[in-house]
């Protein structure tokens, strides 16, 4: 079963408090979406532990609930030092 954007949003948000989330359905099945995640939180991490942070908020979700996350992750500007 296709999980809906909101959800996932909402899953990382409550992981991730300050996080700001935009979804993008990519095929417009549910399926498949492309999410662009910026938050302070993921200054001085790597885009591997950015990327792990995301899928541990999603509770093993990926693969089975969830086919298909593209991820784009940013510090909010001025946040890049």
């Amino acid at each position: 079963m296709a999980m809906a954007a909101a959800e996932i949003e909402a899953l990382i948000v409550a992981a991730i408090p300050d996080a700001a989330v935009t979804m993008t359905d990519l095929a417009g099945d549910g399926d498949h979406y492309a999410a662009k995640v910026v938050s302070a939180s993921f200054a001085g991490m790597s885009r591997i532990a950015r990327t792990r942070a995301i899928y541990a908020a999603l509770g093993g979700r990926m693969g089975s609930e969830l086919h298909a996350l593209q991820l784009t992750t940013d510090v909010p500007s001025g946040d890049h030092l």
